[in-house]
């Protein structure tokens, strides 16, 4: 979403901003929070505000990521940096609030700045595999390396400092690599902190995104034919049909289900009767978590770098001599 995707964009839009010029006061309403997605709504704020915090969403909250992979032995069909790359790309369900961010030119890492895993496997023959068979799965052993085998090694005294961790990939089922009797992979990685405006990795969502607030209105009462053929330009939920003195009368159930198709300027019989705008100073939020840390949270976060990033803003205009 871009911050000039406004109504006045759109032929066939009205602004609802006449109508509602920042009439509530800012307010979160939490709409729907599964255990990896967040629905919210943010209302009263500036387009500028909303996109920021969506861009310190993507790139500013920080995660652990593979950073070095030390290769050992690789004898599989993947070459050592693809294998590294894929390997980066892995999400690692690590709190990074419990890390600080490693120096710049440090070779060795510290139980404060990394986490170390192994990942060492070989691929056999199953002796016991009938001899017709063409299944891999049945002959052979570890042919399909998948994050499942990745294994944290406590580096110094993480062990006490982390006595409950379960340091590990958010997910074991990422296929890395398949191999055939004979192919190894033995590496060990080293997960640093860092953000998503480094490298893609680090970002913590899977999508952040936002729209503006649909508002639809009917300009007089559509009845009977003309009802059915309006509810079926809007998504399913939009526009209810409900039966008043035996006629079929439209309205508008939940404006907030509408994708803007614009279907509706296609009836000449209908466009001069609904009006379509979006309310420009309600938003709404999308945040799909990748499972590193919950949805919630990630908000949090990006809430508090936001913060500071104003803090820092007045502290530098008060630091300013003033003529």
């Amino acid at each position: 979403v871009h911050t000039t995707d406004f109504p006045g964009n759109y032929p066939g839009y009205e602004d609802a901003w006449d109508q509602r010029r920042f009439e509530e006061a800012f307010r979160v309403d939490v709409i729907r929070e599964e255990e990896d997605t967040l629905e919210f709504d943010m209302v009263g704020i500036d387009a500028a505000i909303a996109n920021a915090f969506r861009r310190i969403l993507l790139a500013e909250v920080p995660t652990m990521a593979v950073e070095k992979v030390f290769v050992y032995n690789n004898t599989s069909i993947v070459q050592d940096e693809i294998l590294a790359h894929r390997l980066g790309l892995i999400p690692i369900r690590a709190d990074p609030r419990l890390f600080e961010y490693r120096n710049q030119g440090d070779q060795e890492g510290t139980e404060i700045d990394t986490l170390q895993f192994q990942l060492k496997i070989k691929c056999k023959r199953n002796p016991q595999a009938a001899k017709e068979s063409s299944d891999p799965d049945e002959l052979y052993f570890n042919h399909k390396v998948y994050s499942k085998h990745m294994t944290w090694v406590p580096l110094g005294n993480q062990t006490d400092l982390f006595p409950d961790a379960d340091f590990r990939p958010v997910h074991d089922d990422i296929l890395i690599a398949l191999l055939r009797p004979g192919q190894e992979i033995d590496v060990l990685m080293h997960c640093v902190k860092g953000i998503g405006k480094d490298h893609a990795k680090f970002s913590p969502v899977a999508t952040a995104s936002y729209r503006l607030l649909p508002d639809i209105t009917l300009l007089q009462p559509i009845e009977d034919e003309a009802a059915e053929t309006l509810q079926k330009c809007f998504s399913p939920g939009v526009i209810e049909i409900q039966n008043i003195n035996g006629k079929k009368v439209a309205r508008v159930a939940n404006a907030r289900l509408d994708t803007f198709s614009r279907e509706v300027f296609r009836h000449e019989g209908l466009k001069n009767l609904v009006r379509l705008a979006r309310v420009r100073n309600h938003y709404i939020f999308s945040v799909e978590s990748t499972g590193i840390l919950p949805p919630d949270v990630l908000v949090s976060e990006a809430i508090k770098i936001l913060m500071g990033k104003c803090q820092r803003f007045l502290n530098e205009l008060d630091s300013v001599p003033m003529e």
